[in-house]
């Protein structure tokens, strides 16, 4: 399958662009202290699924409720880093930047440059995990920019002119719902609309994840209902794991 060299898939500098008018100045830093852990190699990542090359019709930045993600996963070595304690605690963190494709989404993209322990470290208080970081470079980075260096680095950007609301205090609310999680959201992001905002609960109502729906400029726009989540009047919990 051709690559579209030139196309959105490739051009890394006018995504630097279009961020850069898109975003506010204003940022804020994670509630919970990190500090990255020596990085010497990267995972190795393998595809499960197709190659899917097309054009980009907007992006959608995962944030993952980490409490929750960890609860399971407090002694699984695999996941050490995020979940023990020992560099930091964590509460939302980036699961990914995922670029969408109107009924679908690119993936597996040919990846011309290799990603490096370096790269890995320096992203590690973000995506606190290097396999993690490794697969979404491969399964989605790749499909976007040519080097993982600028992937990661539209990543910071985008992570840093978001405000993150106190969940932990907002947990304790009686009554609450996705409703309620979303709007904390918007409240704390002047320009982010509800309706941008996506709520991931899982099976038992606890946050798993905010979902955050962007256009091709990078600017807030409405969530398709695969990524909105669940309805604002659904019950939700937020495991504090603190």
């Amino acid at each position: 399958m051709r690559t579209r060299e030139g196309s959105t898939l490739r051009c890394s500098n006018s995504l630097l662009a279009a961020l850069a008018l898109a975003l506010p100045a204003a940022a804020s830093a994670q509630a919970y202290q990190c500090r990255a852990p020596q990085v010497t190699s990267v995972p190795k990542v393998t595809p499960d699924g197709p190659r899917r090359v097309m054009p980009i019709t907007g992006y959608t930045m995962a944030l993952s409720w980490s409490p929750e993600f960890c609860k399971p996963r407090a002694d699984d070595r695999s996941h050490a880093v995020q979940c023990a304690g020992t560099n930091g605690r964590f509460g939302l963190v980036v699961h990914g930047l995922w670029p969408e494709g109107g009924q679908s989404w690119p993936q597996w993209c040919e990846a011309k440059n290799a990603l490096t322990p370096a790269e890995v470290r320096g992203n590690m208080c973000l995506m606190p995990s290097e396999r993690l970081i490794a697969r979404q470079w491969a399964k989605h980075g790749a499909c976007m920019v040519k080097r993982p260096a600028n992937y990661l680095k539209i990543i910071r950007v985008l992570r840093s002119g978001l405000r993150l609301p106190d969940y932990d205090r907002i947990s304790r609310e009686d009554g609450l719902t996705a409703g309620r999680i979303r709007a904390a959201f918007a409240d704390a992001n002047p320009g982010w609309r509800e309706e941008a905002i996506g709520v991931k609960l899982n099976e038992r109502g606890w946050l798993e994840e905010i979902r955050l729906c962007y256009s091709k400029t990078f600017r807030p726009a409405r969530c398709t209902p695969s990524r909105w989540g669940a309805k604002d009047a659904a019950p939700a919990k937020i495991w504090r794991g603190l």
